[in-house]
């Protein structure tokens, strides 16, 4: 009874079957194709946009209420994790067919290279990647204001009453409503903020003519809460957040001299974008090959009939690293096959 040889190296000895109508009509039949397993990287990348807007208020922030706060609006993206997924690909460029024919193939090395070593399944179906760029909109502080815009100023005038051959001066007195300036409405605001926070505290410590307690106690320290952080983003100004999820994939290649690679960019303004957009940031991919042993192989000097080879690739562990210029986003051993050692066996010798 023929079996198997169980391969400990299962990622060694990796066929990948492929059905000869589906990818050549030409071939013979009674032939089986395959091809040599490639592997592709696959990144996930999320991101969160921040839109701040900077309160109307912010350049009186510190004089009024001694705090820090962002003079400009701007927008900032940020990437918040990474997530890497190799996967296993034909290389259609490493094609092979073995004679089924002729009796040199059974069933055992059909099942061997369709299933026993590298499933495929759904590892060639890809993950859909979301876009989301909102509009830009400007920060709305409508109805957050806590004093009139307006206020009253007196003015004095003065008239010229005559009187027989000489002229008076007299006073007279103006009301006018007259626009309030910026740092005065700051300033009144942080009153209100100021007093705000003297009326939570003095509930707290029971300093006050009303009596409150349970339920009702928390239902007013949490509205003057509410107003204090409302009241604040005057000063502070505030921020709306946008989530972005992308997929890109990265496919080393073998002949290429240096294996770094630009995975994707991070744009101030779109967020995640491809490598071949030139507005953002590059993030860049380095895949570092270990270095392969060398076998030295013996003849026995004896005239051998010519075998049926099958092929097969050894995969070389890499060290992937991920960077953004300055700091190392991601780091990770992977398997990468096209980067390692092509060989071969008889079919015989696996069939034995």
């Amino acid at each position: 009874m023929r079996n198997v040889i169980r391969l400990t190296m299962a990622a060694a000895f990796a066929l990948t079957a492929i059905s000869v109508s589906a990818q050549n009509t030409s071939d013979p039949a009674g032939n089986l194709t395959y091809c040599l397993p490639s592997t592709t990287l696959t990144l996930e990348v999320d991101a969160v946009q921040e839109k701040f807007y900077a309160g109307p208020y912010a350049r009186f922030a510190e004089k009024y209420l001694g705090v820090e706060a962002r003079q400009k609006d701007e927008t900032v993206f940020q990437i918040t994790q990474i997530r890497m997924t190799p996967s296993v690909e034909a290389d259609q460029s490493r094609r092979y067919t073995l004679s089924v024919s002729k009796g040199n193939i059974d069933a055992s090395f059909l099942k061997l290279s369709s299933a026993g070593l590298v499933s495929f399944g759904d590892l060639n179906s890809g993950n859909e990647s979301v876009w989301r760029f909102p509009t830009q909109t400007k920060g709305d502080f409508a109805g957050k204001g806590v004093t009139s815009n307006l206020t009253s100023e007196s003015t004095v005038l003065y008239k010229n009453d005559k009187k027989e051959s000489a002229y008076n001066k007299i006073s007279v007195q103006q009301n006018m409503i007259v626009e309030k300036s910026l740092e005065k409405r700051a300033a009144e605001t942080a009153d209100m903020i100021l007093n705000l926070r003297k009326q939570r505290l003095q509930i707290v410590t029971g300093d006050t003519d009303a009596t409150y307690s349970g339920e009702a106690m928390g239902a007013a320290i949490d509205e003057l809460t509410r107003l204090e952080k409302e009241y604040m983003t005057l000063f502070t100004g505030y921020s709306e957040y946008q989530y972005q999820t992308m997929n890109f994939d990265i496919v080393p290649e073998a002949d290429r001299e240096s294996q770094r690679y630009v995975a994707f960019r991070l744009s101030d303004t779109a967020g995640l974008v491809p490598a071949d957009n030139l507005s953002g940031k590059p993030v860049l991919m380095e895949i570092i090959p270990q270095p392969f042993q060398q076998i030295e192989h013996t003849e026995d000097g004896k005239a051998k009939k010519p075998a049926v080879l099958a092929y097969y690739r050894i995969p070389a562990v890499c060290t992937v690293k991920l960077t953004d210029g300055v700091n190392l986003l991601l780091q990770s051993r992977v398997p990468v096959y096209q980067l390692g050692q092509e060989s071969s066996i008889p079919v015989n010798v696996i069939m034995k």
